[in-house]
C-alpha cells in the first residue's frame, strides 16, 4: 500500500517504478482522485467553520433582540448541518475509492532488482551442490511413490478431487520429519520464535498481506466468511497488525509449519501430475518484523537460513534473483531457491524469500517507535519459505532414489524416522 504523499512528492519516479512493473502510469489517475478528496474536505471545513461563526452571530442577535436576524442565521445553520452530514458521507466514499485504487497497485522494485518480463529473465546469483549423476534413469517423485504403494492419488480424487494426495506409511513420517527438521533448524540454530496460527483467518487479515482483494480467486473462502491461508505468512505478519511496538524488540522473527491451502487458478494444464502443485500442503515459514535500516540485511539472513536446510538435506540448488516482472505483488526484491529435481532434468522453485519495505505494514497499520522519540515509523516486514516441505519431499525422494526403486534416508533426517536408513516398498 502506498503513502499518497509520497506519489504527490515523486509522481515521476512511481510511474518508472510501474513501468517496471510492465504497469501503464497511473499517478495522474490516483493525484486525480487526492485532489477531488482534498477539494472535498476543504469545503467540509469551510462548513464548519462557517457553521461554528454563525451560532456564535445567533448569540449575539438574539442578545441585541434582533429575532429576524437570528432566524435567518438559524435557517443557515441548518443548511450547512445538511450540508455537512451529507459532506461527510461523501469524504467516506473519496477516500474509499482512492484507497481501493491503492490497493490494487503492486510494490516498487528496488533499484538493483532486474529488468525483464517473466521468469525467463530472472538472474542467477549463486549454485550449491554437484547435480546427483545416476547409472540408470532417474524416475519422477510421483512414479517412486506409487510404486511403493505410499503415495496415492487416485484415494485422493475420490476423496477431494484433483491435485490431492494420500501419503502413507514411511512417506507420511518423512513429510513430518521435514518438517520437524526444519522448525528445529530454524529455532535452534536460526533464532525463530515457533508459533502456531489459526489457519482461518478474517477479511482485514488477508488484506494486510495483500492477498485481498486482487487475488480473491486464488483463494479458500469458507461460507461463514473465513478464508484459509495460503501461507503462514498471512497470520505470522499480522501478529503486529494496529500494534506500535518498542524497537527494542525489533527484529521479530518467527516461523510456522502450516496446511497451506491454493486454488492454484492460474495453473490449469501446469504440473497436473505428482505434488508439486497441490491444492493443500504443508509448508515451514519466515517471518522477520525489522526497523527500515535493518531490513535489506535481514533478507539475506533469511534466504541464508533457507539455504542451509537444503545443504544439511545435501541437495543441490541454486539461487535466483527475480525480474520485475516475475515478482510477487508485496516484494521490492525477491530471492528464489530452486533445487535440482533429477526425474524432472530441472531446477524447481522450493522457497522464495522477500522483503516487502513498509508495504504490508501500511496495510495492517504497524508500527514502531524508535528509541528515544515520540513519533512512530512502519516497520517493514520480510517473508520466506523455509521450506516447502511437500517439494522438499519431492526433491529428497528424486535426489535420494536407487535404481531397485528405494530411497535413501538422508542422514540428517534419520532421528526423526526412527532410526530408518532406507524407504523401499
Amino acid at each position: 500500500m502506498y503513502d499518497i504523499k509520497w506519489i504527490r512528492s515523486h509522481p515521476g519516479a512511481f510511474d518508472q517504478g510501474l513501468e517496471r512493473r510492465g504497469l501503464a502510469p497511473l499517478s495522474a489517475k490516483l493525484l486525480e482522485l487526492d485532489q477531488a478528496r482534498r477539494a472535498h474536505i476543504g469545503r467540509l471545513q469551510e462548513a464548519q467553520n462557517r457553521r461554528n461563526a454563525a451560532s456564535k452571530e445567533i448569540g449575539r442577535a438574539k442578545a441585541g433582540g434582533d429575532e429576524e436576524a437570528a432566524r435567518v442565521l438559524i435557517g443557515e445553520v441548518a443548511e450547512i448541518k445538511a450540508f455537512i452530514q451529507g459532506g461527510e458521507e461523501e469524504e467516506r466514499r473519496l477516500t474509499a475509492e482512492l484507497e481501493a485504487a491503492l490497493s490494487a497497485i503492486p510494490n516498487q522494485p528496488f533499484d538493483d532488482v532486474p529488468d525483464g518480463a517473466d521468469e525467463t529473465e530472472n538472474v542467477e546469483v549463486r549454485t550449491s551442490g554437484a547435480i546427483p549423476q545416476f547409472n540408470f534413469e532417474p524416475r519422477q517423485h510421483f512414479e517412486i511413490g506409487e510404486a511403493m504403494g505410499l503415495m496415492d492419488f487416485e484415494s485422493a480424487a475420490r476423496l477431494s478431487g484433483a491435485r490431492f494426495v494420500v501419503l502413507k506409511g514411511a512417506l507420511a513420517r518423512l513429510e513430518r520429519a521435514l518438517g520437524q527438521f526444519m522448525l528445529n533448524l530454524h529455532t535452534g540454530a536460526h533464532g525463530y520464535e515457533e508459533v502456531q496460527p489459526p489457519m482461518l483467518v478474517r477479511d482485514e487479515v488477508m488484506f494486510g498481506t495483500a492477498q485481498l482483494p486482487k487475488f480473491a480467486d486464488d483463494q479458500f473462502r469458507t461460507d461463514n466468511g473465513f478464508w484459509l491461508i495460503p501461507t503462514a505468512e498471512v497470520p505470522l505478519t499480522n501478529l503486529v497488525r494496529e500494534q506500535i511496538l518498542e524497537e527494542e524488540r525489533l527484529p521479530l522473527r518467527m516461523t510456522a509449519c502450516t496446511q497451506c491451502f491454493r486454488k492454484e487458478a492460474g495453473s490449469a494444464g501446469r504440473d497436473t501430475r505428482g505434488m508439486i502443485r497441490q491444492h493443500q500442503f504443508s509448508k515451514v515459514e519466515m517471518v522477520s518484523i525489522t526497523a527500515p535500516e535493518s531490513s535489506k540485511d535481514e533478507l539475506e539472513r533469511m534466504t541464508g537460513c533457507a539455504e542451509e536446510v537444503l545443504k544439511q538435506l545435501g541437495l543441490s540448488y541454486r539461487v535466483v534473483v527475480l525480474c520485475t516482472g516475475d515478482m510477487g505483488f508485496s516484494a521490492r526484491k525477491t530471492y528464489d531457491l530452486e533445487v535440482w529435481l533429477p526425474g524432472q532434468d530441472a531446477y524447481r522453485e522450493i522457497s522464495s524469500c522477500s522483503v516487502c519495505d513498509d508495504f504490508q505494514a501500511r496495510r495492517m497499520q504497524a508500527r514502531y517507535r524508535p528509541a528515544g522519540e515520540k513519533s512512530t515509523r512502519f516497520v517493514h516486514t520480510l517473508n520466506g519459505s523455509g521450506v516447502a516441505v511437500g517439494r522438499c519431499l519431492v526433491a529428497v525422494l528424486e535426489n535420494y532414489q536407487r535404481e531397485d526403486g528405494s530411497v535413501v534416508v538422508p542422514e540428517v533426517l534419520r532421528p526423526y524416522m526412527g532410526g530408518l536408513e532406507v524407504i523401499s516398498a
